[in-house]
């Protein structure tokens, strides 16, 4: 019973470049759908590539208009940009989609950055719609939006710690990407 969590939790590991414990019995199921995602995948970039993220996170923001920053500040956190990866939960690709998510925004290849990028701006400009908040429209992204309870973020001990480092790398992102984009 021990070697299949072994095996699935060493995979996501070593392909998703994540520290995962291996013996975790926790998002077996995620991390299994992660994995078969990724192989499905990973032939297709070694031969064709990755567009550099930069300007595929500012077009999808563009698109979506959302707030310049905004993504890029999101995949920042999530990822740091990282295409292949592979988190403990089993969230996918630079903006960390879960697989359930992934497949209800139409995202079919979650390693793909421009799909991924176009669903995770979709997704956040629906939490913006619904929350006219930028701190609530992460804290949504990370905890999902039934988390959210009237006007705060919620105090589980992680998402308000997300939120806190979504609005600073925000304020990055701003000063690196959207106001020198303004200065003549």
């Amino acid at each position: 019973m021990l070697v299949p969590v072994c095996l699935i939790n060493i995979a996501v590991s070593v392909f998703g470049h994540s520290a995962v414990f291996p013996l975790s019995p926790f998002f077996l199921r995620q991390k299994l759908s992660a994995l078969g995602s990724y192989a499905w995948h990973r032939p297709r970039c070694l031969i064709g590539g990755h567009e550099p993220i930069g300007p595929l996170v500012a077009r999808a923001e563009a698109r979506h208009r959302l707030p310049c920053g905004l993504l890029g500040a999101v995949v920042r956190v999530e990822s740091d940009g990282r295409v292949h990866l592979i988190s403990s939960a089993g969230a996918m690709g630079p903006a960390q989609l879960e697989p359930g998510t992934a497949r209800a925004l139409g995202v079919s290849d979650p390693f793909d950055p421009a799909e991924s990028l176009d669903g995770a701006a979709r997704y956040l400009h629906a939490q913006l719609r619904a929350f006219h908040d930028t701190r609530l429209a992460a804290a949504a992204y990370n905890a999902g939006p039934g988390a959210i309870v009237g006007h705060a973020v919620p105090h589980n001990g992680q998402t308000e710690i997300y939120v806190g480092r979504v609005m600073h790398a925000l304020a990055l992102e701003r000063r690196a990407r959207c106001y020198s984009a303004r200065r003549p």
